[in-house]
């Protein structure tokens, strides 16, 4: 997919000629998360006043939609940043905060982009912290505990304020002076419509992932996994999940049998029901883990990149869910570990062993558990106070 090499047409101005809060979400994900924070903050100030370069959640939730930045999200931002159109954008955004001048910026995940945009505002004066009218916020840390953890001291240089959907995160900025702010993850929101849920009678879930390369990589060896389960006497059905058409080529590549299902992300009015699981290690992990699904965790990658990433990565697991438990809720197989037997292995004992079975079921709880609002500080709450 090519980029455009300008924008279709300059930012509008804000309708009512004032605005009170910019969101900055690029990608679907970060979509979703600003839009849930546009209803919090609307059920405590009604007549906040929302312009977003973002995408058609934002517009549904309320906010006037500026640019609908989703349609190149499929680029990935951290490598195209240097493509014109990306150029002008931040261009564009730094110059339409310089002019109509909103009380908060809030950028949303895609710290390619995001902290870039951040930075070109604090260099113009701009934000508060650079002595300007506007506060520069961010929802949704990068993974500095994963890689990269310097980044924390530009974004404490350049923003004021940060919320969190991970209670650990916080300590991560302890020796910045940027203030940061728990909110609760938004798979835990009340309003939130869990995708899976746990069916001991249900099919086994396969979850390859939402990117093409990784699903290419991962999906055979959970497809390889299943076979080897099947052939072993198990008689569950598999489903898999996908949530784009150019996914689903990738899956269909890889030529699965009659009693493997693909379907579409979020087709079915209902929470899928599903008994044991095999799941890349992205956000899809976590909702099962939420819903007390058993099984395990899968990961694969070009050696190179994984390399690197072994190099780079210092946490000891993949898995968000294990991470935040500090002990394998979803057992890990990466790379060349990641055998059929093993993988059948871990469905035959998601599927048969009660203990196991139980055990996830406490887990998910402690998550849920850890995952929730803390009393004083949803995201809607937390904006309203950088409004005051």
């Amino acid at each position: 997919m090519a980029a455009p090499k300008q924008l279709p047409f300059s930012l509008p101005p804000p309708e009512g000629g004032a605005v009170d809060v910019l969101f900055v979400a690029a990608e679907h994900s970060g979509d979703q998360h600003a839009a849930r924070a546009v209803r919090e903050l609307r059920a405590l100030r009604p007549n906040a006043r929302v312009c977003a370069v973002g995408g058609p959640a934002l517009a549904t939730a309320g906010a006037q939609l500026l640019l609908d930045l989703t349609a190149h999200s499929a680029l990935g931002f951290a490598a195209v940043i240097k493509i014109p159109f990306f150029r002008r954008l931040i261009g564009d955004i730094v110059r339409w905060v310089g002019e109509h001048r909103p009380k908060v910026v809030c950028f949303v995940d895609s710290s390619g982009l995001n902290l870039r945009i951040a930075k070109a505002l604090y260099a113009r004066g701009f934000t508060a912290k650079a002595g300007g009218p506007t506060r520069a916020l961010y929802l949704i840390s990068p993974q500095i505990w994963a890689s990269r953890a310097g980044r924390r001291f530009a974004m404490a240089a350049h923003l004021d304020g940060l919320a969190t959907i991970f209670p650990f995160e916080a300590k991560c900025y302890a020796d910045t002076n940027l203030p940061v702010t728990f909110v609760g993850h938004p798979f835990v929101a009340p309003e939130h419509v869990r995708p899976v849920c746990y069916d001991p009678a249900g099919p086994i879930l396969l979850l390859p992932g939402s990117r093409k390369g990784a699903v290419a990589r991962i999906f055979p060896a959970l497809l390889d996994a299943f076979l080897w389960y099947r052939n072993d006497g198990g008689d569950r059905d598999a489903v898999v999940l996908y949530p784009s058409e150019k996914i689903l080529g990738a899956l269909q590549a890889a030529k699965p049998p009659a009693n493997v299902r693909l379907v579409r992300a979020g087709e079915g009015a209902d929470a899928l029901g599903a008994s044991a699981v095999l799941t890349s290690s992205g956000t899809m992990s976590l909702e099962c883990a939420l819903a007390g699904i058993p099984g395990a965790v899968v990961y694969r990658t070009d050696p190179v990149t994984y390399l690197i990433g072994r190099w780079i990565v210092k946490v000891p697991y993949l898995g968000i869910a294990n991470l935040l438990l500090g002990e394998a809720m979803y057992p890990e197989y990466i790379q060349g570990a990641a055998t059929p037997a093993r993988l059948a292995a871990q469905l035959t004992a998601a599927l048969g062993d009660p203990a196991r079975i139980e055990q996830t079921q406490k887990q998910a709880a402690q998550l849920r558990s850890l995952l929730s609002q803390p009393a004083v500080g949803s995201v809607g709450e937390w904006l309203a106070r950088h409004l005051d």
